[in-house]
């Protein structure tokens, strides 16, 4: 479980393909340093698992359907990574809570200054039918692993504004429009959509 306050940028320093699968070496100084093997480590929003520690770096095996349904399936040696460690019981929640299981990409449709010269940027970013209900006005998402606020939601895309420190200390301060980014909804609207829905099949069948 992550919180969606990214701890550091890494680098993807290799990229070794395996059968429907792929082994990252990622450059981690501050989240790799006191990593263990088999610890969580969350890479633009997805839950990678350490198997191997090298001097300021670990590795990950990257299976086949994580390539396939989020964007590290793209991602080349040299490319900057939003890197997070596990909570701890006892944190502070800074963000909210992320499972690391990415629910779809988004394609970054538009970014730009608010009028007024605010020192943030709005950012529109469009989503696969379906995943629209799940966001709600002020409500949380992760993209690549950053816990953000929903701004507004409007048919198949959402806003969110991104802070100086968010574009600075993330990915997100380089994403481009077309550039694919991955969405993780809020579970707690998952779990609300599950119960809602047997509670509806149930009460059908009473009558």
């Amino acid at each position: 479980m992550f919180t969606g306050i990214v701890e550091e940028l890494g680098e993807l320093v290799s990229r070794r393909e395996r059968p429907d699968a792929a082994c990252f070496t990622i450059s981690a100084p501050l989240t790799g340093s006191d990593a263990r093997a088999g610890d969580s480590i969350s890479v633009n929003g997805v839950c990678l698992t350490v198997v191997d520690l090298q001097d300021g770096a670990f590795s990950a095996d990257v299976i086949g359907e994580t390539l396939r349904r989020s964007s590290l399936g793209g991602v080349r040696p040299g490319d900057r990574l939003n890197l997070e460690r596990a909570a701890k019981l006892g944190d502070r929640l800074g963000g909210h809570l992320v499972q690391g299981h990415v629910d779809a990409t988004g394609t970054v449709l538009s970014r730009m200054a608010p009028r007024d010269g605010a020192p943030w940027e709005l950012i529109r970013i469009g989503i696969p039918p379906g995943l629209a209900r799940y966001l709600v006005e002020k409500g949380s998402i992760a993209v690549d692993g950053v816990s953000l606020t929903v701004i507004d939601v409007g048919g198949a895309e959402f806003s969110v504004g991104l802070i100086p420190t968010t574009q600075r200390l993330t990915t997100l301060g380089l994403r481009r429009p077309g550039e694919l980014v991955n969405l993780e909804v809020d579970i707690i609207a998952k779990y609300v959509e599950r119960i809602m829905t047997a509670n509806m099949h149930a009460a059908q069948h009473k009558h």
